[in-house]
């Protein structure tokens, strides 16, 4: 079974059928299968990539073996990627920083409309704007006074530039009319555990990584413009104001390069005789998350 089959069945929920395709000398794969996070360990692309990983090495029968390298929002993994072999045997698990960079940057060193090929979906969840109890700040009216009083004094932080949270952050000071600095760190965990340490003033992050921390009282939440979050965080009040509409955080999986053609399975290879039934087992540990599996 080809990554994309796999991946959608994993993820999507969905089984695999088998259709006639192009036969190979050999099914797929025959050897480790390497899958390139974009961000540190840790985090949630790091999380669902893991999760994901060992299914795959389930159905596959071969090693899938988890690279982090993280940096530059994302792009240092997506080079590593786009250089590799066109087979099939490495893959790459970014987040929506993989299309905020390719708006954001055109001089990016490789082309994802022509050094990559998409292929799934993961899942998605909502963001949330968090702060720590100790600042004192218990709203959003709150966070934007602190700001205003302190032009440039106040700082966020995000999974680097590019990233969602980037994105998000940009959305508030330009919505709330407001100074603040962007500091941009490898994964999403380290501004999480700066907004603790008050070195930050906010964060938008995944309600994944976020969760723990708000209910073991290290965080407090200011809310989310996703209904969905309250699945996972009932605290969580939902952001009406302009300046927090904050966008989902989405994680896929692209691969290759798009001159080589799609790695195809055989219709008669053992891989698609075992295409999965739906995996409820990986929809829950997704809603453990706070994520939703995309398909689901």
């Amino acid at each position: 079974m080809g990554a994309a089959a796999a991946l959608k069945a994993l993820a999507g929920g969905g089984a695999a059928r088998a259709r006639p395709r192009a036969r190979l000398a050999q099914p797929f794969p025959t050897k480790p299968v390497r899958v390139v996070v974009a961000f540190s360990p840790g985090g949630v692309t790091d999380i669902i990539a893991r999760t994901i990983g060992g299914k795959l090495a389930e159905l596959w029968g071969q090693p899938v073996v988890i690279e982090n390298r993280p940096g530059a929002g994302g792009s240092i993994a997506a080079v590593a990627v786009s250089r590799a072999p066109a087979d099939g045997y490495m893959l790459l698990v970014h987040s929506s920083g993989y299309a905020i960079n390719a708006a954001l940057n055109p001089a990016l060193p490789y082309d994802p409309r022509k050094d990559l090929i998409d292929v799934a979906p993961l899942g998605s969840q909502p963001m949330l704007l968090v702060v720590s109890p100790a600042s004192g700040i218990g709203s959003v009216r709150d966070l934007i006074a602190a700001a205003r009083a302190k032009p440039g004094g106040l700082a966020y932080g995000s999974a680097g530039i590019g990233s969602g949270a980037h994105l998000n952050g940009e959305k508030f000071r330009i919505a709330a009319a407001v100074d603040v600095l962007h500091v941009p760190y490898k994964g999403g965990a380290e501004a999480i555990q700066d907004t603790i340490a008050q070195r930050l003033g906010f964060t938008f992050n995944t309600v994944t990584l976020a969760l723990p921390h708000i209910r073991e009282g290290r965080l407090r939440p200011l809310g989310s413009a996703a209904r969905s979050a309250r699945r996972s965080c009932p605290t969580c009040r939902r952001l009406r104001r302009p300046a927090c509409r904050a966008s989902n955080s989405r994680s896929g999986t692209v691969s290759g390069r798009r001159r080589a053609r799609r790695r195809r399975s055989s219709s008669a290879s053992p891989a698609t005789s075992r295409a999965p039934s739906p995996q409820p087992d990986v929809r829950e540990r997704f809603a453990n998350l706070g994520a939703e599996a995309d398909g689901a």
